[in-house]
């Protein structure tokens, strides 16, 4: 169970992010959304419970915005004991010749030392709680060969590696860590990948899109849902052992 928790969700503001916080919300929970839109406050109205949400711009790059937006939903929930590391960016489309140094930092900065930033800013309260969590959302894209997506794929990479430290650093306090890896999610983030692809190989992205889910076990895209529904239940009382753990919601994408 996660009632009368807090969970801190960072890019709450639309897709994979928004499904995460309505299942918080939906299961007892109280949620800080986080993120650097103001689509937060789209998904504060669809949780439609103010007593039990707070939105908060906070871009995951800017290290005094994190440590105030942490401290905001301290302040206001009396703890925080799940934090949910979703925010991220998709990277460059292209080979890597044709990647800069820029691409590489930006792509890194969002995805990796995003989380470094939150965990940084959370550890004394997640430490302090009696039910403590994070949960890291990585990809398939960690574990299989993603070309054309170097930067996106390291990254990913190495949200697994720093999910497992995070595991053992943790562990003394009792505060579990997991990484989720999700395959082709639905939503508008994953058709502008199909239409980028698309656009580099002058195809259409349906035809992009019938490729990718042609090879999953279930030749369907992941409803969001499903990969909410896994990081609610990480965050659970019926969790606490599971703990650096890399677990694939990928319609049979991936296989370790």
């Amino acid at each position: 169970m996660v009632t009368g928790l807090t969970a801190f969700v960072t890019g709450a503001s639309q897709g994979l992010g928004r499904e995460i916080a309505i299942a918080f919300a939906d299961a007892g929970a109280n949620v800080a959304l986080a993120a650097r839109g103001d689509g937060i406050y789209e998904t504060a109205g669809l949780i439609d419970d103010p007593d039990r949400t707070l939105a908060l711009e906070c871009d995951v790059t800017d290290e005094s915005a994190v440590e105030s937006a942490i401290e905001e939903t301290v302040e206001t929930f009396g703890g925080l004991d799940c934090l949910v590391n979703n925010a991220g960016i998709a990277g460059p489309t292209a080979p890597i010749a044709e990647t800069t140094d820029d691409d590489w930092l930006e792509t890194l900065d969002v995805n990796v030392i995003g989380i470094a930033r939150t965990v940084r800013a959370a550890e004394t309260h997640l430490r302090d709680s009696e039910q403590g969590s994070i949960v890291n959302i990585s990809s398939i894209g960690g574990k299989r060969p993603y070309p054309n997506r170097s930067p996106y794929a390291a990254s990913k990479m190495a949200v697994i590696g720093l999910t497992r430290t995070l595991a053992f650093e943790f562990g003394p306090d009792e505060v579990t860590a997991n990484a989720i890896c999700p395959g082709p999610v639905e939503g508008e983030r994953i058709q502008r990948v199909f239409e980028r692809r698309a656009e580099r190989r002058d195809v259409a992205p349906e035809d992009v899109e019938q490729e990718n889910v042609a090879n999953l076990a279930i030749e369907e895209l992941v409803p969001p849902e499903e990969v909410a529904a896994l990081a609610v239940s990480m965050a659970s009382s019926e969790m606490r052992h599971v703990t650096g753990q890399d677990v694939n919601v990928a319609s049979g994408g991936a296989w370790y």
